[in-house]
């Protein structure tokens, strides 16, 4: 029995600046997904995706040691929004891919909607969205 546990509209969590946060993130998105009804739709495995690309960048570029990042989910209805905060400086921006990296944000870039940075206070929040189901 496939049972969807309703989730508010907005869900967030922390993680540390490690590399089993990446298949944590996508856990938690996986479980997000699933509470909003959203798992197994065509786009779902877009959307994990893109969590695991936007985290590894976090956590390779953005996080600096002994801090987190925060991976942030809301689903209005109409369209799901993926955001990871850090707090590290610079912006990042897609790359001509080299040697077995650079990808992260042209797969980003080429499976959502709609992607960007925006600053914050200490460092900044990458996003994607897709349009609903």
């Amino acid at each position: 029995m496939n049972e969807t546990i309703q989730l508010p509209p907005l869900c967030e969590r922390f993680f540390r600046r490690e590399r089993r946060s990446v298949p944590d993130a996508r856990r938690f998105a996986s479980e997000t997904l699933a509470g909003w009804g959203l798992a197994g739709t065509e786009r779902a495995d877009d959307v994990l995706l893109c969590v695991s690309e936007l985290v590894t960048n976090a956590l390779l570029h953005g996080v600096p040691p002994g801090r987190q990042f925060l991976l942030f989910l809301r689903y209005d209805g109409r369209a799901l929004r993926i955001e990871v905060h850090d707090s590290g400086p610079g912006m990042p921006r897609v790359v001509e891919p080299e040697g077995e990296g650079g990808r992260g944000l042209l797969l980003v870039a080429a499976l959502s909607d709609d992607w960007g940075v925006r600053e914050r206070g200490l460092g900044k929040a990458v996003w994607c969205e897709f349009a609903g189901p």
